[in-house]
């Protein structure tokens, strides 16, 4: 059973930035591609950004290609999402996901389908 927990989400000015960790627990988080979605109120969750197991590769959702970058530390089974240049428009909950079973990352890092596991989500709110 694998476990993620978020952290590091927060009240921050708009133009400000945060820095996002998800610690997972319980599986080989090595092996597994990660991703961070978020939801704001009223929409559907949507893909952010995602990288590779060995981070080799990373995908971003258009919006915040050049202000978000996606990291991870796998001898501390820890995946990171830097966040600057917020907007009000990043408000929303983030929540990082594990693919424990191996699925095509052409297919399927940006889909939500592509996640077995997720964390509880980590507040961010951007204000002007």
């Amino acid at each position: 059973q694998v476990q993620l927990v978020e952290s590091g989400g927060g009240l921050v000015q708009a133009g400000g930035s945060l820095r996002l960790s998800c610690a997972a627990s319980g599986g080989t988080f090595s092996s597994y591609d990660m991703g961070w979605f978020r939801q704001a109120p009223g929409k559907e969750r949507e893909f952010v950004a995602a990288i590779s197991w060995g981070g080799g590769s990373t995908r971003y959702v258009d919006s915040v290609k050049g202000r978000f970058t996606i990291s991870r530390d796998n001898a501390k089974n820890t995946v990171y999402l830097q966040m600057s240049s917020l907007k009000a428009e990043d408000t929303a909950v983030y929540y990082c996901a594990a693919d424990t079973r191996g699925r095509s990352w052409i297919v399927y890092a940006e889909r939500k389908t592509g996640y077995d596991y997720w964390g509880q989500g980590t507040q961010v709110t951007v204000f002007s």
